[in-house]
């Protein structure tokens, strides 16, 4: 670190402002359903996923190498390419909290990157097979959240069928604290990798090293995401928690369990997977499960269009944030 650039530096302070705002919006995709179910407090749940947040940061780093390294050649790339995806991704991500909406941090991220890696060096240096490995991520995580979310809880519902609604609260009262912190787990294994692989393309980018996760960036980025989530970013835990569809203790851990599942299976071998869009959709299907009407379709709708925007508009603040700083002579 003796011989970081400026240029890398705020790549790195970046980088770590991303990562508080992921934490500080997608705090809600593991701790909503256990706080509108009433089995934490907003507190107890926010320090419950913020460790495991924390924890989860540090177990892989197979998504970090998928963004700092396989969408595009860090060696191909100036440091002002990565310093502009985390500025627009942040941006986003920080105005769709304040508004209450729940979109992917990841998909923030990574359009970001695309428009400023097609900005500042062009189309060719895009990897298309990652490029496809994100768009899959894109589709499948909210449909498999959705098929999982109706599985798990059917299978609650007729293992559970004669027993007395009060014992039903109190088993999935203790079993929901299990599902958020596997939940979180699987959010921090995933998400604060993002921004991991970001500071180690820019490292390569400025020194042409070769690519590697140093544990200072690993330790700074599951830290930093571990204090934005336990700022909380309650317009979207209520959006989530019970706007969507009013949740009980069973229905929060069928939805946590098939959304941490779904995360764990894809982030582990490398899928940059968007936990909001794997909670979302795994809390419609619960909702679903009981009945259509259970589900409140248009704040679902709002949600799907900013998730349908999030990735267009991060490539094209992206790209002109790269061209802006390619102007003023940053590199």
């Amino acid at each position: 670190m003796d011989h970081l650039s400026f240029v890398t530096i705020l790549v790195i302070a970046g980088a770590l402002l991303f990562s508080l705002s992921n934490g500080w919006n997608d705090a809600a995709n593991a701790i909503a359903t256990v706080v509108c179910t009433r089995v934490l407090s907003p507190f107890a749940a926010l320090m419950l996923g913020a460790g495991l947040n924390f924890l989860g940061a540090l177990v892989s780093d197979k998504v970090a190498k998928t963004i700092g390294k396989d969408v595009a050649d860090p060696e191909f790339l100036n440091q002002a390419t990565y310093l502009a995806a985390v500025v627009a991704a942040t941006l986003w991500v920080s105005w769709c909290t304040l508004k209450g909406l729940p979109i992917s941090c990841s998909h923030s991220l990574m359009g970001a990157l695309v428009g400023a890696v097609i900005a500042s060096a062009g189309w060719s240096h895009v990897n298309s097979a990652a490029l496809w490995k994100i768009v899959y991520g894109i589709f499948t995580a909210p449909i498999v959240g959705f098929l999982l979310g109706m599985a798990i809880l059917s299978l609650v519902a007729w293992t559970f069928r004669r027993a007395r609604p009060r014992t039903v609260n109190g088993v999935f009262g203790k079993l929901q604290i299990v599902s958020a912190g596997a939940m979180a787990f699987a959010h921090g294994t995933g998400d604060a990798q993002k921004a991991m692989g970001i500071i180690a393309g820019a490292l390569v980018a400025g020194t042409r090293d070769k690519f590697e996760i140093p544990f200072w960036v690993r330790i700074s980025c599951a830290l930093v995401m571990g204090v934005g989530t336990a700022v909380g970013g309650w317009g979207v835990i209520k959006t989530l928690g019970s706007r969507l569809s009013s949740l009980r203790p069973w229905q929060g851990f069928a939805a946590e369990a098939a959304s941490a599942i779904t995360i764990l299976s894809n982030t582990l071998v490398g899928v940059p997977l968007s936990t909001t869009h794997s909670i979302t959709g795994a809390i419609m299907g619960v909702g679903a499960a009981n009945g259509l009407r259970t589900v409140r379709w248009g704040v679902g709708k709002k949600i799907v269009y900013a998730w349908l925007l999030t990735f267009p508009v991060c490539i094209v603040v992206g790209g002109l944030l790269a061209k802006a700083l390619s102007a003023m002579g940053i590199h």
